[in-house]
């Protein structure tokens, strides 16, 4: 889809359908509203007396209007108090109301700045909020649907922003581009997780990491079995020895800077997960084709940060398998060596996705990483003691963590960092190896990260559990049903701040 803003007056608009920010207890319409008002014989200004609609965060109300007018419905969508109003409102906002005003086949779709006005935003700043909203809400992953329930598929829509001021307009133009950028970067992540592991097998995702790495301009390397050999990395060749598909490590690198030491993004990448010996329940076992979230993630953010342009000297990391069952599986009780000569006791092999990004985080700090961010859907933990509104972090770094923090309110995404205190690491003591990659139930979410942590020496390391923000159970206004694209806006805002 699209968006772009225009100059003039959105009461002339040329659209199908109108959306309009109301703020909560609003009733007498101004502003944009209160023009469109007057032009459609006083129907909002009904409703808010009505009390059918009251305005809060993302309540819509659909005003269906008779002919011989240039649209023919008008939305009305809730932007909450006024002064609560921030750039994650207007977001959130702009999904819930194009999404409601998309129904019915409707294609072109008009609405004001929201929240540059009476709402008191920066421009820019309403301007890319609006426009993440709007693309990120009306994301569809259609690829297997023959027809949609109007027989036909959907066609792209096109959001028209109409402001009359000249100034605002230039302003908002940089800002819509730069949104545009962001949301694409998140749905084109969403797409990969939302793909059935039968078609996503570690073999096409290096594959489509490469083809986008070469639509953008980025430097793409693929890592084969012979080369993980011949650089030691036997926790990633050892999840690996269970599927017949072959493992790749995706290397993407973007250099916006002479600086010889890049920031790292690595992500996880186990295409399908079915917790290999340890085998996973057979409910719930089909979401697992999208336990590559995190490598999705870094390569989305990759494709963001090449488009966005930032003077930072940035390399990503994706290690890709399958972990699956088989008379060459990994056994619980096996020895594996990790590329840094660690040696790591197999407790549970359903533990697969941190001794894979053992050698991920090791092999990005051997390219001379100063600071190593990596991502991943790694404990069910996670999701007890977060839910699915906040994304753990764990870092030994202050400042790093902070950074990562400061990034997720720009994107939206939250973040809840959990201790990382050494004693830990006591859980996952082994009595036969350096160390065994379960550290037993309790704080979970803590040693998995801090199991990852061991395979870096140096730079500075961040860890994202993304294991219940990954994926959205129902429509909830920009994250739709499904994939969530959780952390690629997140990162490509980090990355252009540090």
């Amino acid at each position: 889809m699209r968006v772009h803003i225009t100059e003039g007056s959105i009461v002339e608009a040329q659209v199908e359908a109108l959306v309009l920010g109301i703020f909560e207890g609003i009733t007498e319409p101004g502003g944009a509203a209160g023009a469109v008002d007057q032009a459609i014989g006083g129907l909002i200004k009904n409703v808010l007396g009505s009390k059918e609609f009251k305005g809060e965060l993302n309540e819509t109300i659909t005003l269906h209007l008779g002919g011989g007018r240039p649209y023919r419905k008008v939305v009305l969508v809730g932007l909450g108090k006024k002064e609560e109003l921030s750039a994650e409102r207007v977001r959130q906002a702009s999904a819930s109301g194009v999404r409601a005003a998309a129904k019915g086949g409707v294609r072109r779709i008009g609405c004001p700045l929201h929240g540059a006005g009476a709402g008191g935003l920066d421009v820019g700043e309403a301007a890319q909020a609006l426009t993440e909203g709007a693309i990120l809400g009306l994301y569809k992953f259609e690829t297997y649907k023959t027809k949609d329930d109007n027989g036909h598929k959907d066609e792209l829509v096109e959001v028209v922003v109409y402001e009359q001021d000249g100034d605002k307009v230039q302003a908002a133009g940089p800002a819509i581009e730069r949104g545009t950028i962001l949301a694409e970067a998140t749905n084109w992540a969403r797409d990969l997780v939302n793909t059935p592991s039968n078609d996503l097998t570690p073999t096409v995702l290096a594959a489509k990491a490469k083809q986008m790495a070469a639509e953008v301009g980025l430097e793409c390397e693929i890592l084969e079995r012979r080369d993980m050999e011949r650089l030691g990395m036997g926790a990633l060749l050892g999840v690996a020895k269970g599927s017949a598909e072959e493992p790749k490590m995706i290397v993407l690198r973007y250099r916006g800077s002479d600086d010889e030491q890049p920031f790292a993004l690595v992500g996880k990448g186990v295409c399908f997960d079915s917790g290999g010996i340890s085998l996973k329940p057979a409910e719930g076992m089909g979401a697992m084709k999208g336990d590559m979230a995190g490598a999705a993630a870094v390569l989305g953010a990759m494709r963001a940060i090449a488009l966005l342009k930032p003077k930072q000297h940035v390399i990503a990391v994706a290690p890709c398998v399958e972990n699956l069952p088989s008379g060459t599986a990994l056994k619980p009780g096996d020895v594996l060596k990790a590329m840094t000569g660690k040696t790591i006791e197999v407790d549970n092999t359903d533990a697969e996705g941190r001794l894979i990004l053992a050698d991920a985080v090791a092999y990005a700090e051997s390219l001379g990483a100063h600071s190593v961010v990596d991502v991943a859907t790694l404990t069910g933990a996670c999701v007890i003691a977060l839910g699915s509104l906040y994304t753990g972090l764990i870092s030994t770094d202050d400042e790093l963590a902070e950074a990562i923090v400061e990034a997720g309110k720009k994107a939206g995404e939250r973040y809840c960092r959990l201790p990382a205190d050494p004693e830990y690491k006591e859980q996952y003591k082994s009595d036969v190896a350096d160390i065994k990659n379960t550290g037993g139930r309790p704080a979970g979410a803590i040693t998995g990260g801090l199991f990852i942590g061991e395979f870096v020496e140096k730079a500075k390391w961040a860890h994202l559990d993304i294991a219940g923000t990954g994926n959205n159970s129902k429509d909830r206004h920009y994250l739709v049903k499904g994939a969530t694209g959780v952390a690629v806006r997140t990162l490509a805002e980090l990355v252009c701040r540090v």
